[in-house]
């Protein structure tokens, strides 16, 4: 025994560790664990930890975690000269082998190895570790896309047994939980999720008031031959809400909203096979992180007669003729004179101008076609100099907002909490401690393809806490939130990238469970003496 020995120092490293929806195996505990023990026995020190916790493999956008890591890397603030990982999958399951590599060689670059700690192969460079790396990096892309295939498949399944799918239900119906066995549970609020496995969701009527005006709707359009603005002006001036305004009023909201009948809402429900109880699924895919994409009916998934329906049959087909109908009636040439007409009056269009112009066909007739909206634009001369995509996207996230407030106040009384909203200007004040607002940030992409949100304050409204929603690249559902103190910030406005330094992204989460922990209720019970 040689006391007199030489002891090496240790090894600084940093731990990265990655978990979506997977096995319990893939927890970050389990996985820290691993990474620990392998630490230990390569005498290596974890001083840093990089964590993506609900975050998908399939590509860097979205894993905060893995991007600060990189960028520690390349910015040579690291101070440490290995990473370690649970396994391949871990690090992703990116679809193109070659991106995982591309982020592995790019620590390379700054003199940092990564290390598999659950894989059976050293990550010395070898040319057997070289090729077993590799198939394991196939192998976690060829994983995602089985798993993609299974669920989509088990998806199906349940469209064709009648069960629905996400999305709120429509005007004139409602969801319907029910047990593993096919027993009604309970109807189903805006927002509100099934909460075991085995349950599963069907749409059903909704009341009486609601069935008649979409049967009353269907007949003014067949029957009576009135248009969709036509048809929307007259629920307006009946004051008949919409779906969200009646969400609203069952929160308690009691003030005109201006969430009014308009000739797209109308127009889906003259469209929507549900009305007629059919369950229709797979309209749009979004796989595997990829492009959004329309398909044509012969891939959707369908099965009819799994609800009750509200309209009758030859009343709905009598209404899909007329709309087919009316849109074969304009030949190409027709629609692009048209088309070119309403750019010269108004100095540019969009998909929302087309949609509002009264004698025009629909935007989505027009991306039929001609392939897409901007082929269209350039068939007239319409060159957009600025996306005018953002007057859409806008108009959605306004619609966006008050469906989103109202989960919000649902989370909040559930939990016990007490809850009131203005009736002027949506501000939230709860359990008469502090007061909230909300605003929904749209997501800007910059010319050199960095993604930034601008956030403009209210400092009218003297909200204590921000709620700041951001959206996603493609501003179709929120990516993260923001909870920010009023004290804090003093800004009129506020522009956000992806990551924004220690300060404000110590403001960030993936969710408004924080939140909603903020305003829980929690009983008391005093001990006898």
């Amino acid at each position: 025994m040689h006391d007199n020995q030489i002891k090496l120092p240790f090894i600084r490293a940093a731990q990265y560790v990655r978990m979506s929806t997977e096995h319990q195996q893939y927890s970050t505990d389990n996985q820290s664990a691993v990474i620990r023990e392998f630490a230990s026995k390569h005498r290596m020190e974890i001083v840093s930890t990089y964590a993506d916790e609900g975050k998908s493999g399939l590509n860097l956008e979205g894993r905060q975690a893995l991007q600060r890591l990189l960028n520690d890397v390349v910015s040579g603030t690291a101070d440490f000269e290995v990473i370690l990982v649970y396994d391949v999958s871990r690090w992703g399951r990116f679809q193109d082998a070659d991106e995982s590599a591309y982020y592995e060689y790019i620590c390379k670059q700054h003199k940092i190895r990564v290390e598999y700690c659950a894989e059976m192969f050293p990550n010395d460079g070898s040319t057997s570790s070289v090729i077993i790396k590799n198939v394991k990096r196939a192998m976690a892309g060829e994983y995602s896309r089985e798993l993609s295939k299974k669920v989509f498949l088990g998806q199906c399944r349940l469209i064709q047994l009648g069960y629905r799918q996400g999305g709120m239900a429509g005007f004139g119906l409602r969801r319907m939980l029910v047990n593993a066995t096919g027993v009604p549970q309970r109807i189903l609020k805006i927002g509100e999720r099934k909460s075991l496995q085995t349950e599963r969701v069907i749409l059903v009527p909704g009341p009486d008031d609601e069935v008649e005006v979409v049967r009353w709707i269907y007949n003014r359009f067949v029957n009576l031959r009135s248009n969709e603005s036509q048809i929307a002006e007259e629920l307006n001036r009946r004051r008949v809400m919409t779906e969200i305004s009646r969400e609203l009023k069952e929160q308690g909201e009691e003030r005109e909203t201006k969430h009014l009948w308009n000739k797209g809402l109308v127009n889906q429900i003259l469209t929507n096979e549900k009305y007629i109880g059919n369950n229709i699924y797979n309209r749009r895919s979004f796989k595997l992180k990829s492009k959004r994409v329309t398909n044509t009916p012969d891939m959707w998934i369908r099965a009819n007669e799994a609800f009750e329906a509200i309209v009758d049959l030859k009343l709905f087909h009598a209404a899909q003729e007329i709309i087919q109908e009316r849109n074969r009636q304009f030949s190409n040439e027709e629609m692009l004179e048209m088309l070119k007409q309403l750019y010269q009056s108004k100095g540019y269009i969009s998909g929302l101008i087309i949609d509002e112009a009264e004698h025009l066909p629909s935007s989505n007739l027009y991306k039929l076609r001609f392939g897409s909206l901007i082929r269209a634009y350039k068939l007239v001369g319409f060159t957009p100099a600025v996306d005018y995509t953002y007057l859409e996207i806008n108009k959605r996230l306004r619609e966006m907002h008050p469906g989103e407030v109202a989960q919000i106040i649902t989370a909040i009384k559930a939990m016990g909490g007490h809850i009131e909203r203005d009736r002027a200007t949506d501000l939230l004040i709860i359990n008469n401690e502090f007061k909230s607002s909300l605003v929904i940030a749209r997501c800007l992409s910059t010319s050199a393809g960095s993604l930034r949100w601008h956030i403009r304050f209210d400092a009218s409204l003297h909200p204590d806490i921000t709620i700041v929603a951001r959206m996603n690249a493609t501003n179709d559902k929120i990516q993260d939130f923001y909870l920010l103190p009023t004290g804090e910030i003093q800004k009129k406005s506020l522009l956000l990238a992806k990551d924004n330094g220690a300060f404000w992204d110590s403001f960030r989460f993936d969710s408004l469970d924080f939140f909603f922990t903020m305003a829980r209720r929690t009983s008391i019970i005093r001990r006898a003496a």
